[in-house]
């Protein structure tokens, strides 16, 4: 799996301690905080100004963002995550609108390449896209706005579009208890509609998708539910599997040993009682688990 942004760089210490045979656990990538423009949306503005409090992914400017990535790398992540627009859950921004300019966007990403690691960039509208796009980040995480001329270069540049439409179904089922301001709550009912329209025309459209579901933003556990839920906007349930296999792999670059079943690749499975392909749903209710071989769930 692929983390990208927690703070204090907790998902890089739980990789260290999978890893280190502690903690039980999948193969992680871990990114550490992720990058955000001061006020931003990984940068929330609910303590005085007195306090002159950001969050520990904020950088402004190009050296900022520059000494930021190496930051990150140096502490060690695996791949970079940045904020190329306004989010929901964040008190007063327009996920509509770009944050970070054409310059900043492509410090980060040709410092993080320069570094050997792939960039990930949160963008929900299309301005935010196009430049994290031309500015050559690996993928787009939910793309809500996305419009045609993104498509597009998108397909040129090879850029992975990540969807987490899942999110958006439970979010409105879910909305009243969260504790959310009516900020959050009026951006959500107004984009969330609008960005099951738009990907499932990107879908449609041949974008490259890869799996991933914005989880713990809602409960772990129901990742799996992201599969129903692409299948129910037109992706056909053997191409939302291969999203999260051979699309995944070659997106966090580790097609060389996961995505498929193949001599020398890790032997790294899961198993359903019946046919995923015939009901995806079926993946919401993992049988077996294997990790390297090793058996860690049979029933």
């Amino acid at each position: 799996m692929r983390n990208v942004g927690a703070d204090g760089y907790s998902d890089i210490a739980l990789r260290d301690s999978i890893n280190a045979g502690e903690v039980p656990g999948p193969r992680v990538l871990a990114s550490g905080p992720a990058l955000s423009i001061t006020g931003g949306h990984g940068d929330e503005n609910y303590l005085a100004p007195q306090y002159q409090f950001s969050m520990d992914g904020v950088a402004d400017g190009i050296d900022g963002v520059m000494h930021k990535v190496r930051e990150n790398i140096k502490y060690g992540a695996d791949v970079i995550k940045f904020l190329a627009t306004g989010g929901v859950l964040s008190e007063g921004d327009d996920p509509a609108l770009a944050q970070y300019s054409p310059e900043e966007m492509k410090a980060i990403v040709d410092s993080s390449h320069e570094l050997g690691r792939k960039v990930a960039a949160h963008a929900h509208g299309a301005i935010g896209i196009k430049y994290a796009v031309l500015a050559g980040v690996d993928s787009i995480e939910h793309g809500s706005y996305i419009n045609d001329e993104d498509i597009e270069l998108m397909k040129q540049h090879g850029t992975y579009l990540v969807p987490t439409v899942y999110l958006g179904d439970w979010l409105i089922e879910n909305i009243e208890s969260l504790g959310l301001t009516q900020n959050m709550k009026d951006k959500a009912h107004t984009i969330l509609p609008i960005a099951r329209k738009n990907l499932s025309h990107a879908f449609q459209s041949g974008v490259k998708v890869a799996f991933g579901t914005d989880a713990a933003v809602y409960p772990h556990g129901l990742n799996a539910h992201e599969f129903g839920t692409m299948v129910s906007m037109g992706m056909q349930p053997l191409t939302a599997i291969q999203s999260a296999t051979v699309n995944a792999a070659d997106l966090i670059g580790w097609s060389d040993r996961v995505g498929t079943l193949e001599p020398g690749k890790f032997a790294d499975l899961v198993a359903v009682d019946g046919d995923p392909v015939a009901n995806v749903r079926l993946l919401e209710n993992i049988k077996f688990v294997m990790k390297g071989g090793t058996v860690v769930k049979n029933e």
